[in-house]
């Protein structure tokens, strides 16, 4: 039997879980919290096996708190957030519920608890924190110009080169923008379409063209600008770079 806490700050929200998880003879809910900070003292008081957890609260929010656990439980997140949260979670031993919960969802998560070891499949907090966190919900990226700054769309970037100390943002309309961002610091911030191609090149995906191959397993990709910029990946990345693509 899991021992399960539930932290959720909305009641509603708390009783239509706490409902259906009645009917799992494996889950028993051993405490409820309206809060991080409340959560926080419960888990490590009492040690859960498994919590369900909201993210956005009062006081503490569910990325803060599980920042200062010191007992990592299985987390399953019941939230509304965004494509990028939901894709961090798939790809790691966690689960989430979007709210509205329902059964159906409800059960391919117990199923998958099951599946795993309650402890060993949990991944770091901190590598959580870095996936969501890095990738949430920007929009642009700001750069310097004199006295000013501008903010570019994501969706105008076409590729991102490092060339020496310096990183520019090179735009659909062939601009180039400095930035004080690193390409290690992008690679972090930006959401999946962008993708590490080279120790000094980040590509828009949306915006290639071609594939082509070119010398001793490196990969030539052909954007999709007014100059058709060509920019070639690292051999380390190519058969990365093949599985991503299927070639």
């Amino acid at each position: 039997m899991w021992k399960t806490v539930i932290i959720d700050d909305e009641l509603l929200a708390r009783q239509r879980i706490k409902r259906l998880l009645m009917q799992y003879d494996e889950i028993e809910i051993i405490a409820e919290a309206e809060n991080g900070d409340e959560g926080l003292k419960i888990i490590e008081t009492l040690k859960p096996d498994l919590i369900f957890l909201d993210i956005e609260m009062p006081v503490l929010n569910g990325f803060e708190m599980l920042a200062k656990l010191k007992h990592q439980p299985k987390v399953v997140f019941t939230t509304a957030y965004d494509q990028y949260a939901i894709k961090a979670f798939e790809e790691g031993s966690i689960d989430y519920l979007l709210k509205p919960i329902e059964i159906e969802r409800l059960e391919k998560t117990i199923k998958k608890l099951k599946q795993t070891n309650l402890v060993s499949a949990q991944v770091p907090i901190e590598e959580l924190l870095r996936q969501i966190q890095g990738k949430k919900s920007i929009k642009t990226l700001t750069v310097k110009l004199g006295d000013k700054i501008l903010l570019i769309k994501l969706d105008d970037i076409v590729h991102i080169q490092a060339e020496d100390k310096y990183v520019f943002l090179h735009t659909v309309d062939d601009k180039k923008h400095l930035t004080d961002f690193t390409l290690s610091t992008l690679e972090e911030k930006l959401p999946e379409e962008f993708l590490r191609i080279h120790r000094s090149e980040i590509i828009n995906t949306e915006y290639i063209k071609e594939i082509r191959k070119g010398f001793n397993g490196a990969l030539i990709f052909v954007l999709n600008n007014q100059t058709e910029t060509r920019v070639t990946s690292s051999r380390s990345n190519s058969e990365a770079l093949r599985l991503r693509f299927d070639i």
